[in-house]
């Protein structure tokens, strides 16, 4: 492993410790989403949430909204600063219902350079690097302007080797994802395919991380899909089947409604104090735990 790109600069993957892999801090999709329940922009209510996270154990929070979401460097920055915590920030998109019109302006190598420049130089105006580029899909189909921004995505990977992570939209269309990215030449043991436990599907799963994909599970606690209970079972199939070193979980709380600080619940707290007890209740064993949450971050971070 190398070094883990943060806000405030490089640190050895090493020193990552206890990691959420997709979260969300400041967050402010386009008008056109009507749910504003997605934004997140009182600065005092997040940094609040951050300090909670600390406070039960959490040392790295990985922030995944993307420059078509209303990602502010500067506030992550600060957030970091505050609150001791590492912020790990990204570079690249969304899904094309957010996509600014420049997107379809420009060339596929203008929009690698983009890219490459919140890698290299800084995003948003501030000195503040990505540690990991993005880029996503619809449901069950890849929008033109979604498979473009994925082959500049990949491009801007090979030329910085950035880790990458892949929204799917209900956990469809990872694998096609990830021919994309490999027809760029990416090494897939560098990619991570998120939100896959909202597609309850062992088999697909398993069909993810025999390419060498990190498969993500996000959506712990959000019982309006289905109950943890189900989730705790693609964890048992991940780790039962020899993948436990490509699995990694997180919450994506990115609505008010998630967070205690914005009035919600269940809050940064719920993996650490709730979710985690119960996998151990459930023979799920503190060497998988710490494999999940301290190993796989770091080493998928760790490219610089």
């Amino acid at each position: 492993m190398g070094k883990v790109r943060t806000v405030l600069g490089d640190i050895e993957a090493k020193d990552l410790g206890f990691t959420y892999s997709h979260e969300h801090l400041w967050a402010c999709p386009p008008p056109s989403q009507k749910d504003r329940d997605l934004e997140l922009t009182d600065y005092e209510a997040s940094v609040s949430e951050l300090l909670r996270f600390k406070k039960a154990g959490g040392q790295t929070l990985v922030e995944a909204s993307t420059l078509d979401y209303g990602r502010d460097a500067s506030k992550m920055k600060r957030m970091s600063l505050e609150t001791g915590v590492h912020v790990v920030a990204t570079s690249g998109f969304n899904k094309h219902i957010y996509f600014p019109a420049w997107v379809e302006a420009l060339t596929i190598e203008e929009i690698q350079g983009k890219l490459v420049r919140d890698i290299t130089i800084g995003m948003d105006g501030t000195d503040a690097k990505a540690g990991f580029l993005k880029s996503g899909s619809w449901d069950q189909l890849i929008h033109p302007l979604e498979e473009k921004v994925t082959r500049a995505a990949a491009r801007a990977q090979i030329q910085t080797g950035a880790p990458v992570w892949l929204h799917t939209e209900a956990g469809t269309m990872g694998e096609e994802m990830l021919t994309i990215v490999e027809e760029e030449g990416v090494d897939l043991t560098k990619v991570a395919v998120g939100h896959s436990d909202r597609n309850a599907d062992p088999y697909y799963h398993l069909q993810l991380a025999k390419r060498g994909a990190y498969v993500q599970f996000d959506g712990v606690s959000k019982i309006k899909y289905y109950p943890d209970s189900t989730r705790v079972e693609l964890i048992k199939n991940m780790i039962e089947n020899g993948f436990v070193k490509q699995l990694l979980i997180s919450a994506d709380m990115g609505r008010k409604s998630y967070l205690h600080a914005y009035g919600g619940g269940p809050g940064f707290e719920y993996i650490i104090k709730k979710f985690i007890p119960r996998l151990l209740d459930e023979g799920i064993s503190k060497e998988d735990i710490h494999t999940i949450f301290f190993e796989n971050p770091a080493r998928w971070l760790g490219q610089f």
